[in-house]
């Protein structure tokens, strides 16, 4: 069938659907991004693959280019990736675009390039999808999964047909809040392009409002399972310090170093590398009451304390020892027992409470259950034995070695068998909570797993959640833990975030154990209780995010964000109640490096996104996030990416990227090396990309894809135009240099209006899940790179300020931009970046600074003027 190039709108509804250890998103309707021509299946598997063709096998599209570029300023990440990829067949073919995005990340922008001509998405709201999916659906229309694994994380995909020699470039940006555990912030990339590539290109920019404590890059991780540093992976990344807040981290293999890394991770040559890079660093805070940065009305507020005593904690342990754990499942559970109860601080006290049909209470001294509730499933109705009573609850008991040795020995004695009685069980685990005597000195904890649903007694999840939220008065935290595919995540996740808790997911595999004591580890040192921000009233202060939290543990951070009125922020008070009392903590108010806006969206956004996921009546969460997600372009759960792409793709649905590709019924065939990894820790949150090309052959796939990226915050880059993307540093994209803040105004306008020479019907493909036919075309913007630094670069506003002549005014004088021009270093200045000397050159030429440089005003307080041109004031690199 000859291929004929039609332009046809596309809404790609993302999943933000994933495991419910990272995500705070509402799993009520699963968004799926859905890409279907005008073919039924049928048609389109004769094309493929029709019985006259003969099955030769495609030329696989080859991977010239892949980039990924971060910035990362005041814990928060955007990132860009940019894939290039060329058919050298002589057939057409259809190349997937497939990236693996971090749970907690929200896509921002897409363009897809294809014969040099360049198609953007936008986002609009999801609903409007639903219907057109069951019309696709009905028509018959062919679907095809990209599948490839991935812990907490969520799938993007999309098709595009490639013409014979011809290439296609793929640009994708996602922006995320970087969350800080084990006293870090980890950036995680997942680099798995099936093949060795000649030009593959990792630069992460790191800017940040406070002093780098360290950056780190340890050793690559082969992915989904917890490994520890190696000397034979290590990347020998190069980490430059630009200053004390700054650094630039590249990674840059060449094909020798690509395919020895292959090996080390016990991959094959030939397929490349395959594995995950990481950045880790901190920064350098107030040990007390945090810092609060300040920018443009919005603040942000970052508490992490550090010089105060632990408290101590009554930990009750529910565990579910139903048939369904036996094997493997109860055997990893008792070693990641082993090492928790090695890990308890002996001031701790401890509980241990077992669920199956039947609820024991384990009296840890005399190593014996002497409480129950319930009854054993092998016994009912006639000729049931008589059964002691066990009625004696027993008290927590101090983790003392002595108790720790009874612990383990109790540990050991766990057996798997019955069914799953959830609402019994946690009802008995706050009994417990009862019988500590002085919940001020030992604050109540309930870590809570389960690899299961309830069969036992109440099975309604959402009756357990109401009774359950009823019943702990106390507000308890209750800390979910989901163990494999059984568990009900969505169920597990609502019950934490309604009692003062979160939700992890504990994969099935070989380091499960270890992704049980990872999590303890974050549980493990209590700092403070009843954490509450408290503002001044006269600030003015408003849209405040989340302000009490019940409970803070060492290595982690809490935040707080908002906008406020007046030029002068007064620092609020921090309340809360640590190991001697009520303690009140004053932060430092800093200004923030870079725009705050996006921050404050992005945080907001993601609290409401949490609280509609837990509210009875969803519709005013639903609402509030309809209108920033649209406002700032985030593509969420009531949100879409909308696409103009050609014609000629298959249907593809977005899904939970852990998912195992044995699941889908399509012949993928992908090489082992195009999965999509993730490491074990939760928040490592993965992006990986691939490609898949076909050619006439069914089967006959190749993972082509860009790398991926991972959990951090990051700068404005510089892309396609209005991609909504951002950067920091001097590097560049596609040929596209440069570097900017936060905002995400079009770099340059709008092309007019192209339209086909014969209007036809679009195709509209929402975020929810569906696809409508409409009379209208859809706006395809040019945005060919060009080297003006107004256009290029990620300086957004510069193009409103230039004069016709290419000059800009400052203080009533005219400057050229010297864009052409090399002058180097200028004089010694004093007004840089935090009021630090500096030395004046053409802005082009001081790529570090961009960043900082979100508007016309703000750049102004850093002009400088160099041989008669516009310069700036670029600061002093660090000695």
């Amino acid at each position: 069938m000859k291929k004929k190039y039609a332009l046809l709108g596309l809404i790609l509804f993302l999943t933000v659907q994933s495991s419910v250890s990272a995500r705070s998103t509402t799993t009520e309707e699963p968004a799926s991004l859905v890409i279907s021509t005008q073919e039924s299946a049928v048609s389109a598997q004769n094309e493929v693959g029709g019985e006259n063709e003969k099955d030769e096998g495609p030329v696989l599209p080859k991977i010239y280019q892949m980039r990924v570029d971060t910035n990362i300023s005041n814990r928060y990440a955007k990132t860009l990736i940019t894939s290039k990829v060329k058919n050298l067949s002589p057939k057409s073919q259809e190349a997937t675009f497939s990236i693996v995005t971090p749970d907690k990340a929200f896509i921002s922008g897409f363009v897809m390039e294809i014969d040099g001509k360049k198609y953007e998405a936008y986002v609009k709201e999801k609903e409007e999808a639903k219907k057109t999916y069951d019309e696709a659906v009905s028509s018959g229309f062919g679907a095809a999964h990209v599948a490839v694994s991935a812990r907490d994380s969520n799938r993007f995909t999309v098709s595009v047909n490639v013409e014979p020699q011809s290439k296609a470039t793929f640009y994708l940006t996602y922006e995320e809040l970087l969350l800080r555990t084990s006293n870090k912030y980890e950036l995680v990339l997942n680099i798995q392009p099936g093949q060795p590539v000649k030009d593959l290109d990792v630069v992460v920019n790191i800017a940040e409002s406070r002093p780098l404590k360290f950056v780190k890059v340890p050793s690559l991780r082969s992915g989904n399972e917890i490994s520890k540093n190696d000397s034979k992976i290590d990347p020998e990344a190069d980490i430059k310090t630009v200053n004390e807040t700054a650094a630039v981290v590249t990674f840059k293999p060449d094909i020798a170093k690509q395919k020895l890394l292959a090996s080390g991770l016990g991959g094959e040559e030939k397929n490349g590398l395959s594995g995950q890079f990481v950045v880790e660093y901190d920064v350098v805070r107030d040990p007390q009451g945090g810092e609060v940065l300040v920018d443009g009305g919005y603040f942000v507020h970052f508490f992490a304390p550090e010089e105060l005593t632990p408290i101590k904690k009554q930990i009750i342990f529910v565990l579910d020892t139903s048939g369904s754990m036996s094997g493997t499942r109860i055997s990893q559970l008792k070693d990641a027992m082993k090492s928790i109860l090695g890990e308890l601080h002996p001031e701790d006290t401890l509980s241990i409470v077992e669920f199956s049909s039947e609820i024991k209470v384990w009296n840890i001294e005399t190593e014996r259950v002497t409480y129950k509730e319930g009854e054993s499933p092998f016994w009912g109705g006639y000729n049931k034995p008589p059964v002691e009573k066990l009625d004696i609850l027993p008290e927590s008991v101090v983790a003392s070695p002595e108790n720790i040795k009874k612990a383990t020995e109790v540990v050991n004695k766990l057996d798997a068998f019955g069914g799953t009685d959830i609402l019994t069980a946690l009802k008995v685990g706050l009994k417990v909570v009862g019988t500590n005597k002085n919940p001020q000195q030992n604050h109540p904890i309930i870590v809570f797993l389960t690899d299961g649903e309830p069969t036992v007694g109440e099975v309604s999840t959402e009756k357990i959640i109401s009774t359950i939220t009823e019943l702990n008065s106390g507000q308890v935290p209750i800390f979910s833990l989901s163990f494999g595919d059984g568990a009900d995540r969505a169920f597990l996740q609502k019950l934490s975030l309604k009692n003062e808790g979160f939700a992890r997911h504990i994969y099935e595999a070989a380091d499960a154990n270890l992704q049980l004591e990872n999590f303890y580890k974050q549980i493990s040192s209590p700092l403070l209780t009843n954490v509450t921000f408290k503002y001044v009233d006269n600030n003015n202060v408003y849209n405040i995010s989340k302000q009490k939290f019940p409970i803070f543990f060492a290595g982690s951070e809490l935040y707080t964000t908002g906008i406020y009125d007046g030029s002068d922020f007064l620092p609020p008070g921090v309340e809360a109640w640590g190991i001697n009392g009520p303690i009140i903590l004053k932060p430092k108010v800093y200004q923030a490096t870079g725009n705050l806006e996006r921050l404050w969206a992005y945080m907001t956004v993601r609290q409401l996104l949490q609280q509609r996921e837990v509210d009875k009546d969803k519709e005013p969460a639903t609402q509030a996030v309809l209108k920033l997600a649209l406002k700032y372009s985030f593509v969420t759960d009531v949100t879409s990416l909308v696409v103009v792409k050609p014609n000629e793709t298959s249907a593809v649905n977005t899904e939970d990227a852990a998912k195992d590709t044995s699941r889908y019924p399509y012949s993928m065939n992908l090489p082992k090396s195009g999965v999509a990894l993730k490491a074990g820790s939760p928040n490592s949150y993965p992006v990986s990309s691939l490609y898949s090309a076909r050619s006439g052959i069914t089967g006959r796939f190749a993972a082509l894809g860009p790398s991926g990226f991972s959990g951090m915050p990051m700068y404005q880059f510089a892309a396609p135009q209005s991609i909504h993307a951002s950067g920091f540093g001097g590097t560049s994209s596609a040929g596209l240099p440069g570097l900017a803040g936060y905002r995400t105004t079009p770099l340059y306008p709008r092309a007019p209006p192209q339209y086909a020479s014969t209007p036809s019907p679009t195709l509209q493909i929402d975020s929810g899940v569906g696809i409508r036919t409409e009379e209208e075309n859809f706006d395809i913007t040019d945005i060919s790179p060009t080297t003006t630094l107004a256009e290029s670069s990620s300086l957004p506003w510069l193009k409103d300020v230039l004069n016709e002549n290419g000059t800009i005014t400052i203080n009533e004088a005219t400057y050229p931009l010297g864009q052409n021009e090399t002058l180097g270093l200028g004089d010694t200045c004093t007004n840089s970046v935090n009021t630090t000397n500096g030395q004046c050159t053409l802005l082009h030429e001081c790529k570090v600074i961009q960043s900082y440089l979100t508007d016309f005003a703000t750049y102004k307080q850093h002009f400088c003027e160099i041989k008669g041109f516009a310069g700036v004031c670029c600061p002093l690199p660090q000695p």
